[in-house]
Protein backbone atom coordinates (compact mmCIF):
# COMPACT_ATOMS: atom_id res chain seq x y z
CA UNK A 1 0.00 0.00 0.00
CA UNK A 2 1.39 3.37 -1.03
CA UNK A 3 1.18 6.29 1.35
CA UNK A 4 2.26 9.89 1.08
CA UNK A 5 2.96 11.50 4.42
CA UNK A 6 3.24 15.27 4.48
CA UNK A 7 4.66 17.54 7.12
CA UNK A 8 5.81 21.10 7.61
CA UNK A 9 2.66 23.15 7.27
CA UNK A 10 1.70 25.79 9.79
CA UNK A 11 1.18 29.45 10.49
CA UNK A 12 3.61 32.01 9.14
CA UNK A 13 3.62 35.77 8.75
CA UNK A 14 3.55 37.46 5.39
CA UNK A 15 7.03 37.37 3.91
CA UNK A 16 8.02 34.38 5.97
CA UNK A 17 9.15 30.91 4.96
CA UNK A 18 8.03 27.34 5.37
CA UNK A 19 9.37 24.02 4.20
CA UNK A 20 7.01 21.19 3.34
CA UNK A 21 8.08 17.57 3.14
CA UNK A 22 6.36 14.55 1.66
CA UNK A 23 7.63 11.02 2.05
CA UNK A 24 6.29 8.21 -0.10
CA UNK A 25 6.26 4.73 1.37
CA UNK A 26 5.19 1.36 0.06
CA UNK A 27 6.10 -0.97 -2.78
CA UNK A 28 7.05 1.71 -5.29
CA UNK A 29 8.87 0.46 -8.36
CA UNK A 30 9.53 3.79 -10.04
CA UNK A 31 8.52 7.38 -9.38
CA UNK A 32 7.67 9.35 -12.49
CA UNK A 33 6.87 12.69 -10.87
CA UNK A 34 6.23 14.12 -7.44
CA UNK A 35 4.71 17.46 -6.79
CA UNK A 36 2.66 19.83 -4.75
CA UNK A 37 -0.82 21.14 -5.36
CA UNK A 38 -2.87 23.49 -3.24
CA UNK A 39 -6.49 24.28 -2.64
CA UNK A 40 -7.80 27.41 -1.02
CA UNK A 41 -11.36 27.65 0.32
CA UNK A 42 -13.84 28.03 -2.51
CA UNK A 43 -11.22 27.46 -5.17
CA UNK A 44 -10.15 24.56 -7.31
CA UNK A 45 -7.04 22.58 -6.57
CA UNK A 46 -4.12 24.01 -8.51
CA UNK A 47 -0.62 22.95 -9.38
CA UNK A 48 2.17 24.55 -7.39
CA UNK A 49 5.26 22.67 -8.53
CA UNK A 50 6.34 19.29 -9.81
CA UNK A 51 9.63 17.48 -10.22
CA UNK A 52 10.35 14.45 -12.35
CA UNK A 53 12.45 11.47 -11.44
CA UNK A 54 15.19 13.05 -13.51
CA UNK A 55 14.97 16.32 -11.62
CA UNK A 56 13.12 18.44 -14.17
CA UNK A 57 10.99 21.02 -12.38
CA UNK A 58 7.85 22.91 -13.27
CA UNK A 59 6.29 25.78 -11.33
CA UNK A 60 3.10 27.74 -11.37
CA UNK A 61 3.76 31.30 -12.49
CA UNK A 62 2.47 32.59 -9.17
CA UNK A 63 5.25 30.91 -7.20
CA UNK A 64 8.20 31.17 -9.56
CA UNK A 65 11.17 32.77 -7.88
CA UNK A 66 9.72 32.22 -4.40
CA UNK A 67 9.20 28.46 -4.12
CA UNK A 68 11.71 25.70 -4.77
CA UNK A 69 10.87 22.05 -5.20
CA UNK A 70 13.48 19.37 -4.66
CA UNK A 71 13.62 15.66 -4.06
CA UNK A 72 15.66 12.98 -2.37
CA UNK A 73 15.38 9.95 -4.60
CA UNK A 74 16.90 7.61 -2.05
CA UNK A 75 14.21 8.53 0.45
CA UNK A 76 11.31 8.92 -2.03
CA UNK A 77 10.80 12.34 -0.51
CA UNK A 78 9.91 15.65 -2.08
CA UNK A 79 10.33 19.05 -0.49
CA UNK A 80 8.83 22.45 -1.12
CA UNK A 81 10.76 25.42 0.16
CA UNK A 82 8.43 28.41 0.29
CA UNK A 83 9.85 31.88 0.73
CA UNK A 84 8.27 35.29 0.57
CA UNK A 85 4.89 33.89 1.49
CA UNK A 86 1.86 35.97 0.62
CA UNK A 87 -1.71 35.90 1.82
CA UNK A 88 -2.74 34.28 -1.43
CA UNK A 89 -0.45 31.32 -0.74
CA UNK A 90 -2.65 30.24 2.16
CA UNK A 91 -4.23 26.90 1.33
CA UNK A 92 -4.17 23.20 2.02
CA UNK A 93 -1.12 21.83 0.26
CA UNK A 94 -1.31 18.33 -1.14
CA UNK A 95 1.55 16.09 -2.14
CA UNK A 96 1.02 14.16 -5.35
CA UNK A 97 2.94 11.33 -6.94
CA UNK A 98 2.79 9.47 -10.22
CA UNK A 99 4.53 6.16 -9.89
CA UNK A 100 4.65 2.60 -11.07
CA UNK A 101 3.38 0.39 -8.30
CA UNK A 102 2.96 -3.34 -8.84
CA UNK A 103 3.37 -2.96 -12.62
CA UNK A 104 0.70 -0.27 -12.88
CA UNK A 105 1.02 3.48 -13.28
CA UNK A 106 -0.99 5.28 -10.66
CA UNK A 107 -1.56 8.67 -9.11
CA UNK A 108 -1.42 9.08 -5.38
CA UNK A 109 -2.26 11.93 -3.01
CA UNK A 110 -1.33 12.86 0.50
CA UNK A 111 -3.80 13.93 3.12
CA UNK A 112 -2.90 17.61 2.87
CA UNK A 113 -1.18 20.05 5.17
CA UNK A 114 -2.50 23.49 6.03
CA UNK A 115 -0.48 26.60 5.30
CA UNK A 116 -1.80 29.77 6.89
CA UNK A 117 -0.30 33.17 6.15
CA UNK A 118 -1.07 36.03 8.51
CA UNK A 119 -0.52 39.71 7.89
Amino acid sequence: QVQLVESGGGLVQTGGSLRLSCAATGSIFSIITMGWYRQAPGKQRELVATITGGGVTNYADSVKGRFTISRDGAKNTVYLEMNGLKAEDAAVYYCQMQAVVQFSLGQYWGQGTQVTVSS
